[in-house]
Parts: structure tokens; sequence; C-alpha cells
């Protein structure tokens, strides 16, 4: 029987641009084969999966503010992920109310 990885929460870090209009997460996770990276995001969190050669980084996080999670863009290179997402605009689905 093969060996299960051992599960890890690799270091995330994210912080909003300068613009105050994109939530930036940088992952920690070395060794992670580019392949077996698993990012799912939707527009309050994200769960991320990925395996190494012994190990498995997991974790899941949710957002301060709500985001475009079909606008997201991922990088990977040298054992960092980088995934940059617009955040919404808070009124994008406001209604007009009528003034009676």
């Amino acid at each position: 029987m093969a060996k299960e990885p051992l599960k890890i929460s690799p270091d995330v870090c994210s912080y909003i641009s300068e613009d105050d209009r994109t939530l930036n997460i940088e992952v920690s996770i070395p060794g992670a084969n580019r392949d077996k990276i698993r990012l799912r995001m939707v527009d309050d969190s994200f769960s991320l999966q990925a395996s190494g050669q012994e190990v498995s980084y997991v974790t899941a996080s949710a957002f301060c503010c709500p985001v475009r999670a079909a606008e997201a863009r991922a990088d990977y290179e040298d054992g960092c992920l980088k995934i940059t997402v617009p955040f919404k605009d808070p009124f994008e689905n406001a209604v007009q109310v009528p003034i009676g």
C-alpha cells in the first residue's frame, strides 16, 4: 500500500493593492508539481490542494470582501503561487428603489 503524503497547511500572505481594487494572495508551496495544483475560487473564498513529492499542501480561506472569481489569474514560479483577483463593485447588483 502506498504511503499517504503528509498534509500540511502552506504559508499564505494576502494583501490589497495600492489602488484598493485587487486582492493579491501569495501561497508558498515549494516542491509542488504545477500539474497537481488545484485552485478553486468563488466570490467569497478559495481552496487549494497541491501535491509535492512527500507532502500535500491543503488550505482554504475566506476573503475580506467579495471578489470577481471568474477574473482571477494565478502564476506559479519558484515554489510560490501568486493569485490576483479584482474586488467586486459593492453596488454591482444594486437595484434602484422607487421613491413614492
